[in-house]
């Protein structure tokens, strides 16, 4: 298990928040997974900082990040080779974001510009809630102080998430109120460097999982 000193010796490649730190204090047991109508709020307030993994779940990502950057220099790295399988452009700069041949320069303009992910270490919610991740090649237009979305960047986020998601499941059923969607500004992203977005789906069959995600699997 990581210690407070492990911590403050050797950081993890996100920032801790206090709230994290309390949360490694915690057993599972004492931890009050997020609901559907807690993430709503969380979300339409804007209040990402809040969102909570479980306490074991967020010391074995800790682990986990540190092994990976050891390995891989970086978790974009480790991201790109093995999960993505994307190859950057050689004239990328190993210290900067990873720069991809694209079909086109605008988000979600091409599907083999972006690739649907189960997220691999999603945040503690109760049951039927699925954690997704949209990674892209290209990247969203952002301000340059904390790095949160422009007015077009989020009109592209809303159209894609309404085509892929919300329009999917009216098909099959109604889509109701089971699609939402954010994405952390860089100060609160543990993975920078690659622009992705996070989609909360609750009770959504596997099979239209599948369709969405092509079948691939989280980290066991």
């Amino acid at each position: 298990m990581e210690s407070q000193e492990d911590l403050d010796d050797d950081p993890p490649a996100f920032d801790l928040t206090d709230k994290d730190r309390e949360n490694l204090a915690r057993k599972d047991e004492d931890f009050k997974p997020h609901t559907w109508t807690n993430l709503k709020h969380i979300i339409a307030n804007n209040d990402l900082e809040s969102l909570r993994r479980w306490p074991s779940d967020l010391k074995h990502y800790l682990k986990w990040t540190k092994q990976t950057k050891q390995a891989y220099g970086t978790i974009t790295n480790y991201i790109c080779q093995e999960r993505l399988q994307w190859r950057p452009l050689p004239t990328s700069n190993p210290d900067e974001a990873p720069i991809f041949d694209v079909e086109n320069t605008v988000p979600f303009a091409n599907p083999r510009d972006y690739r649907i992910m189960y997220n691999d270490w999603p945040y503690g919610m109760t049951p039927g809630i699925t954690h997704i991740v949209v990674w892209l090649k290209t990247r969203f237009d952002v301000e340059p102080t904390v790095g949160d979305l422009l007015p077009q960047s989020r009109q592209l986020i809303e159209d894609f998430v309404q085509r892929t998601f919300i329009d999917k499941l009216e098909q099959h059923g109604g889509a109701g109120d089971r699609v939402m969607w954010f994405r952390n500004w860089t100060g609160l992203q543990s993975v920078r460097g690659m622009d992705h977005i996070h989609v909360l789906v609750c009770d959504v069959p596997q099979e239209i999982m599948d369709e969405w995600t092509g079948g691939r699997t989280a980290l066991p």
